[in-house]
């Protein structure tokens, strides 16, 4: 029998979100105060995606920024892919949302002057790669999302479903470990809607990130791996 000890087991890859504690008041100490979220907690590892669930004003999209680190919270822990944000300078928080974080909004907010392939391009640009390289990685994208006879093509010249498509592009362009999705479909008719959100969904489950997309519609949240709901401040 040889005395070689085994190999150690990998290990595990961090999760891609966790928030813990997460707090956020508006106009703290004031007759007009409300404490939006109050104790939400989260994980999510790789390949997971997760629907959010929550009524009209609950703090979705409030949740949804301070996981993508686009605002702070009062209290509470924010890491993304094993690296904490919590307490981060604005420079660290930046870099970190650039190449670890893809967003995708109701309404595309594509860049009306640029075509799809630059407009996918840019945020690689802002992360520091070359030129040719993001042109690349934007048309090797566009072509998955069924895009390819497009890419020339500015936003006012494409569909709704076609510019959302777009946008999700844009989201995946950096190889993120987390998407945030707030309402991706909601701006679409139902019909646009479910095939933006199959294509979404199946690029997502082909590059194993993980995923938190908030909707309102309960049949795209029950495709997804779960369902939090956003209630009185925390996640059930």
């Amino acid at each position: 029998m040889s005395d070689a000890a085994a190999p150690a087991p990998a290990a595990a890859a961090p999760d891609a979100l966790v928030l813990e504690g997460i707090a956020r008041t508006y106009g703290r100490g004031t007759p007009a105060e409300v404490r939006v979220l109050d104790g939400a907690s989260i994980r999510i590892p790789p390949g997971q995606v997760v629907a959010l669930v929550a009524p009209s004003g609950a703090g979705k999209s409030t949740l949804l920024h301070i996981a993508g680190l686009l605002d702070a919270p009062d209290a509470g822990r924010v890491a993304i892919a094993g690296i904490d944000a919590t307490g981060a300078p604005d420079a660290t928080r930046t870099a970190l949302r650039r190449s670890r974080v893809g967003f995708v909004y109701q309404f595309h907010h594509l860049l009306p002057e640029f075509d799809a392939r630059e407009n996918v391009a840019l945020p690689q640009l802002a992360a520091g790669a070359g030129r040719a390289a993001a042109l690349a990685r934007a048309d090797a994208l566009l072509d998955r999302l069924g895009l390819a006879a497009r890419a020339r093509h500015r936003p006012a010249a494409l569909s709704g479903g076609e510019q959302q498509r777009v946008a999700v592009a844009r989201a995946l362009a950096n190889r993120p470990a987390l998407l945030l999705a707030d309402e991706p479909t909601g701006n679409l008719d139902p019909a646009t809607a479910d095939r933006v959100f199959a294509v979404l969904l199946e690029v997502v489950r082909e590059t194993g990130l993980a995923a938190l997309i908030a909707t309102h519609n309960p049949a795209l949240a029950a495709r997804m791996d779960r369902t939090v709901r956003l209630e009185a401040g925390r996640l059930a």
